[in-house]
């Protein structure tokens, strides 16, 4: 029998990948909408590409250099803290995880936590900086934070306005090196009904999305991350 030619198995090869992805495709097709489809596609033909993270871009510094440590501090006004009094440490704790599995080494947050209690009045967050012995310190400031749609108490959505600053540590002293307003809300799509989950998981779910929205300015991501949350709210 003749054998098949190196050129011929190269192209059956592609033929057979290109079936079987689109064959995937095709049977997640009712589950998916408006632009995922493209998304998905290029998953499945060329695998996702990654997003450089947005510090990275912008000052050409990265947090996953070699023994860089990272201090992160969060402050929200009484105005938040009024209906989420431990608001500004719970969304330190999250942001700290997210990035500590993203292979960023992070100041133990209860270090922070034990700093700020011993120092109420501290006005500037590279005075944790030095105290930390930290090389950045990400300033996470809250202006707005709500778990409700607006003007009503029987939809979740999670809503949070502010800024993240970064200052880079330098002979005891920081400098900021890069802002970023922040301005999330999730579900994107639709709220979700009070009678659909309890308060305490939709805020987990809320937290654990808005930490992933502040750790992706930091570490590396994939274009398409979001399509379960948008099949999730279509």
């Amino acid at each position: 029998m003749q054998s098949t030619s190196p050129n011929l198995r190269k192209q059956l090869s592609r033929t057979c990948r290109s079936l079987i992805c689109w064959g995937i495709l095709l049977a997640a097709l009712p589950c998916l909408t408006g632009c995922q489809y493209l998304i998905f596609a290029g998953y499945l033909l060329g695998g996702p590409p990654s997003i450089e993270p947005d510090f990275d871009a912008e000052t050409g510094q990265s947090f996953t250099g070699k023994g860089k440590k990272v201090a992160i501090i969060c402050y929200a006004p009484d105005k938040v803290k009024w209906d989420f009094d431990k608001i500004d440490r719970e969304l330190s704790l999250y942001v700290s995880h997210r990035m500590t599995n993203h292979k960023i080494k992070i100041i133990d947050p209860d270090a922070v936590n034990a700093w700020i209690e011993e120092n109420p009045d501290w006005d500037k967050p590279d005075e944790l900086g030095e105290a930390a012995g930290a090389d950045y310190v990400v300033f996470i400031e809250l202006e707005e934070f709500s778990l409700y749609e607006e003007n009503s108490s029987n939809l979740y959505r999670g809503r949070t306005k502010g800024m993240v600053s970064v200052y880079e540590m330098e002979e005891g002293s920081g400098e900021i090196i890069y802002t970023k307003d922040l301005d999330s809300k999730y579900p994107i799509h639709a709220p979700v009904a009070t009678s659909e989950k309890s308060f305490y998981d939709f805020k987990s779910l809320y937290m654990s999305r808005l930490s992933e929205e502040i750790g992706r300015l930091f570490y590396e991501h994939f274009a398409g991350d979001d399509i379960p949350d948008g099949m999730l709210n279509d």
